[in-house]
């Protein structure tokens, strides 16, 4: 076996894709059943548009249901604030795409599934390493029947910011910090609705709505570790924050029961200060995991899955033990966009959302409209829509 992949989100599922596509031989596994976890991730940016159409997906992935955001509002007390537009980027996508993680997962799942190299195992759950020779030989994982092993030349922890491969690994990510969780929950839309998604800030209070179409799915931040204390007030606590924030929403709160009916994010910002030992590597959420400011962690596991395969497709196809040294390339490649991103993630926590959630932040002194200012104009829209070092496909199909 060429590589394990231990998780099927973003990361790992890419990554599976390129090397299938590359002529290795892959299995990913994945310890659900299916994909099909509300409240995930969504936000597809430029960059990983330009991935999917380098990889002919790009007309495939448009067919699924999906919203275009061509700007970024927050909307205060006194309206709309402007952030950022997309639409001076170049190249063909000059938005953001909003789509079921789901969709998108079974999107790149399809397409591995058409190279004969490629394995995908549900309701798999990997625990552990298989360790020869101070070198890690594949994993172990569980699944209805029981439990079993594969042995591989490169397996790969992408299974989350609570990675279970890490720590048989030996390694320990560095804790950044983060003021704030998050309580997603969902409330029908109406036609007669605005038909953005936007940030809406009225100090303390903070959410992000995105339009789902026939449904609004709606992120409210709170003090961090600060769910108990919501829900030992009862729902009304969530229900009247929306209902101020959102006024129009107010005769459709009450379907918010109670808190069966919400998820909790708690948020972590974390990264390994290294990703790999000799036969073991992570990327994605499981190498570091990132706060929800811009909505890019999907976008970064995209990027680290296309770096790794661009340096790992060739030695894994010759069926050779792979060199330490290439893991580290990886790490040393992807390691200076993950820093400056969870860098400007820290800036915005500390200067908006802690400002924001403690009431020391006054939205409606803003300029209406950011765009005209030079950073705002050019940088933004770059580091949203591209990022610090967007990768391309290299490896080439076999």
């Amino acid at each position: 076996m060429g590589c394990v992949i231990a998780g099927g989100g973003p990361a790992g599922a890419m990554l599976a894709l390129l090397l299938a596509r590359a002529g290795v031989e892959v299995t990913l596994l994945e310890k659900h059943g299916d994909f099909l976890r509300d409240f995930r991730g969504d936000t597809i940016h430029p960059s990983t548009l330009q991935v999917l159409d380098e990889l002919g997906l790009a007309g495939e992935f448009l067919q699924l249901p999906h919203r275009k955001a061509r700007s970024l509002s927050l909307v205060s007390d006194r309206g709309d604030i402007k952030l950022a537009t997309l639409e001076r980027l170049p190249g063909r996508f000059r938005y953001m795409a909003f789509v079921p993680q789901w969709d998108f997962l079974k999107l790149l799942t399809s397409a591995a599934g058409r190279y004969p190299g490629f394995r995908l195992l549900m309701n798999a759950e990997a625990y552990d390493l298989i360790r020869e020779g101070g070198a890690v030989r594949g994993l172990r994982y569980r699944d209805g029947s029981g439990e079993h092993e594969i042995r591989a030349e490169l397996t790969v922890a992408a299974d989350g910011r609570h990675s279970v491969l890490r720590e048989p690994a030996g390694l320990r990510a560095e804790e950044l910090g983060a003021p704030m969780d998050v309580v997603w929950f969902r409330l029908p839309r109406h036609q007669d609705d605005r038909d953005d998604t936007f940030l809406r800030v009225s100090p303390p209070h903070m959410m992000v709505a995105i339009n789902r179409e026939s449904y609004w799915q709606l992120a409210y931040l709170i003090r961090k570790g600060g769910y108990d204390e919501l829900t030992g007030q009862g729902i009304d606590a969530l229900r009247r924050p929306v209902a101020r924030l959102l006024p129009w929403l107010a005769d459709r709160v009450g379907q918010i029961e109670g808190f069966d009916d919400v998820s909790v994010l708690t948020v972590a910002l974390n990264r390994l200060r290294r990703w790999h030992r000799p036969g073991f590597l992570c990327i994605g959420d499981s190498a570091h995991a990132m706060s929800p400011v811009f909505g890019v962690g999907i976008n970064l596991a995209v990027q680290d899955a296309v770096a790794a395969a661009n340096l790992l497709a060739g030695a894994l196809r010759s069926g050779a033990p792979i060199p330490e040294s290439l893991l580290h390339r990886v790490q040393r490649r992807r390691m200076p966009p993950t820093r400056i991103t969870q860098a400007a993630q820290r800036l915005v926590q500390s200067r908006v959302i802690t400002p924001a959630l403690t009431r020391r932040l006054d939205p409606t002194r803003l300029p209406r409209d950011l765009t005209r200012i030079p950073v705002f104009k050019r940088v933004a829209p770059r580091f949203l829509g591209q990022g610090v070092l967007p990768e391309h496909v290299r490896v080439k199909e076999l």
